[in-house]
């Protein structure tokens, strides 16, 4: 759940001899895949990467050329018994797919522990937060998020105690007239009978 800058050299020797030098001289070969965009081959630093990978959900920002591309890794291919990264495909995300990688995760966790802190509904506040930062026209960071969302399962919260308090109340009047209503009948049932 990090962003992890990385600097990497464009690629224009193909196969497996090639694959075999570069990765002797310490670099991966890498691809960056994309929706609009042609695949873009390229190779990065053996160390860096393997450190990057170590972090689940990893986004990495690819300098190359002058421009930056905001990948997730799509394949690692390893070798069978060495520690050696051998090949990377790599994945444009969009804004949003970011978004979701850095700070969904960041705050999700967070959630939780606010949510029991505060004796909330952890997986209602878990919910209320994923859905605000799933919004795209709202620009939360994780905190924003979870004090929005604490806010929201409280007032839902409630509102469901006031509705379940006037429900009894009104189950209490309901019995309280049929037993005004019972106790007035039973004598005039007795003077009848």
């Amino acid at each position: 759940m990090t962003q992890v800058k990385l600097t990497a050299e464009p690629r224009s020797d193909f196969g497996k001899g090639a694959s075999r030098r570069l990765r002797a001289g310490g670099r991966v070969p890498a691809v960056i895949y994309g929706t609009a965009a042609d695949t873009t081959p390229l190779s990065l630093d053996a160390h860096d990467l393997m450190m990057a990978l170590k972090q689940p959900k990893v986004v990495l920002e690819i300098a190359l050329e002058g421009g930056t591309h905001v990948v997730a890794p799509r394949d690692v291919q390893r070798h069978p018994y060495k520690p050696i990264i051998e090949h990377v495909d790599l994945v444009i995300l969009s804004r949003r797919e970011v978004r979701e990688r850095l700070v969904l995760g960041q705050a999700l966790a967070k959630a939780e522990a606010v949510a029991v802190e505060l004796e909330l509904d952890p997986v209602a506040v878990q919910e209320a937060v994923g859905e605000l930062l799933a919004d795209e026209e709202n620009d939360y960071d994780a905190d924003q998020a979870i004090e929005a969302a604490v806010a929201q399962v409280q007032e839902t919260m409630k509102a469901q105690a006031e509705a379940a308090a006037a429900a009894a109340a009104a189950e209490a009047a309901a019995a309280e007239a049929e037993a005004a209503e019972g106790d007035g009948a039973e004598p005039e049932a007795g003077s009848e009978g």
